[in-house]
């Protein structure tokens, strides 16, 4: 599993996989995001916004139902990467029961003091956030 910055993706290589799926804001992903690469084709994507100083919203985190297995290292390896932007604090918002249960088995915590701008983001589901250490 690869991780690279969605803007610097060949277009021919990103319009490819945006094919695939109808769950992707290319605007978004382009803007913040970053792409999954599994065997030399891309499988995901997620983007990681700032929110304010230090905490940021994982959101449009995307992998293709026969890569569903890997999305616990993927969480990890954003965590990873979001220590490395200094986060302190990374939301979630899931509106699946089974993202629910990974997510509490993965260490976040359910919050529902949500931040900032974040509060803007009123659709089901539940907020869920990783204390960074």
């Amino acid at each position: 599993m690869k991780l690279f910055i969605a803007s610097d993706v060949p277009k021919d290589k990103m319009d490819e996989f945006l094919s695939t799926t109808d769950q992707v804001n290319k605007e978004s992903l382009l803007k913040d995001g970053y792409v999954v690469e599994i065997g030399n084709e891309i499988k995901g994507c997620f983007v990681l916004s700032t929110v304010e100083d230090g905490m940021f919203w994982l959101k449009q985190l995307y992998i293709a139902k026969e890569e569903a297995q890997k999305l616990p290292v993927l969480l990890e390896t954003i965590i990873v990467l979001a220590k490395t932007k200094e986060a302190k604090k990374v939301y979630v918002h899931s509106h699946q029961p089974v993202v629910d249960i990974l997510l509490g088995a993965m260490q976040f915590r359910p919050d529902k003091e949500v931040s900032g701008m974040l509060k803007l983001d009123q659709r089901k589901g539940n907020w869920w956030a990783y204390e960074v250490s």
